[in-house]
């Protein structure tokens, strides 16, 4: 009787062993102070930083939706990594949190070597602009929950932060300032949407030129990461909150106290061009509902703080204030 390998069931150890000889050198190349070990154990170590008075842990999860879909199609993988990153570590400045480390979760329905390592090529250069480490990860191949073609990614970043420090909602008060950092594009957020427009209802194609290149590279494009503006600036940030579903009038409120409302001056925003696009067949309102509109992060900062933000923040500028009044985003 023929004996059945757990190859034959779709599982291929062998792939497994040359993925992860091939990104030993990645993973290394994000270590940083505080790192212990390498991968290949049971558990990723690092150890507590020091110089904190009452450190507290942040951890955050996060995937990157449907864009996936695009890098799957488009065979470009070595960019949705550092949108996985950002994801999360982004989230942790909100609670000013500094990253530490990060973990991934990569499950396909077959392994391809190649492919998994080019994002993980683009976590580790996500962790490096994210100045935390990369210390483990786990790689599924389930075939039959998967199709060979597709895969899925989940990320994992934990910080510290100061807990005198986190709580920033108690410090927003009437009369600051909103200023606005950039988005490099659509970020992780969207994607169904931007899909159904695009490619249904326009019936646009990858190689379609958009502003001098293809539009898959705009809509590819990753989601910048905040940390080194967050670092040299944190002494002037009052709060931030992180631009992601659900656009400004959603995120925004998260860092409001109950009697405090936030003023934004709709056409003080810079939108990028692919907004426009897409927003020839989406309503305004829902535009800012479902996408940054070409806002990644919004600070919110001392009137007198504005002047230094605005000089050291890569294409930073004003959007509004916060006034008195009910917890909310009134876009004027």
């Amino acid at each position: 009787m023929s004996q059945i390998s757990y190859k034959d069931a779709g599982v291929d150890i062998d792939a497994g062993n040359s993925f992860v000889e091939n990104i030993k050198p990645l993973v290394k190349a994000t270590q940083i102070p505080g790192v212990i070990g390498g991968i290949g154990s049971f558990a990723g170590a690092f150890e507590l930083p020091k110089g904190f008075s009452e450190p507290v842990m942040l951890a955050a999860t996060d995937g990157v939706g449907t864009k996936l879909k695009l890098a799957i199609d488009s065979g470009i993988h070595n960019t949705v990594g550092i949108d996985l990153v950002a994801m999360c570590v982004n989230d942790l400045l909100c609670n000013f949190g500094t990253p530490s480390f990060f973990l991934d979760y990569y499950a396909t329905g077959k392994l391809d070597v190649n492919i998994a390592t080019n994002v993980v090529a683009g976590i580790a250069e996500g962790c490096k602009q994210a100045e935390c480490a990369l210390i483990g990860g786990e790689t599924a191949e389930m075939p039959g929950m998967y199709s060979e073609d597709d895969y899925d990614l989940a990320g994992f970043a934990v910080g510290v932060a100061e807990k005198s420090e986190m709580d920033r909602v108690s410090m927003v008060k009437a009369g600051q300032k909103l200023i606005a950092l950039p988005s490099s594009g659509l970020h992780s957020n969207g994607f169904s949407l931007a899909r159904k427009v695009l490619f249904e209802k326009m019936n646009l194609d990858f190689n379609e030129d958009f502003n001098g290149k293809p539009l898959i590279e705009t809509l590819l494009e990753p989601t910048k990461i905040y940390v080194k503006t967050f670092k040299k600036l944190k002494n002037e940030i009052v709060a931030l909150a992180h631009i992601t579903g659900g656009g400004i009038v959603e995120n925004l409120p998260r860092v409001l106290p109950e009697n405090m409302m936030a003023e934004v001056k709709k056409d003080s925003i810079k939108t990028l061009p692919i907004f426009e696009l897409i927003s020839e067949h989406v309503d305004r309102d829902e535009m800012f509902r479902a996408f940054n509109m070409g806002v990644g992060m919004v600070l919110v900062v001392n009137e007198e703080n504005v002047e230094k933000v605005l000089a050291e923040a890569e294409g930073s500028y004003l959007i509004g204030e916060i006034k008195e009044g009910e917890r909310k985003v009134e876009m004027i």
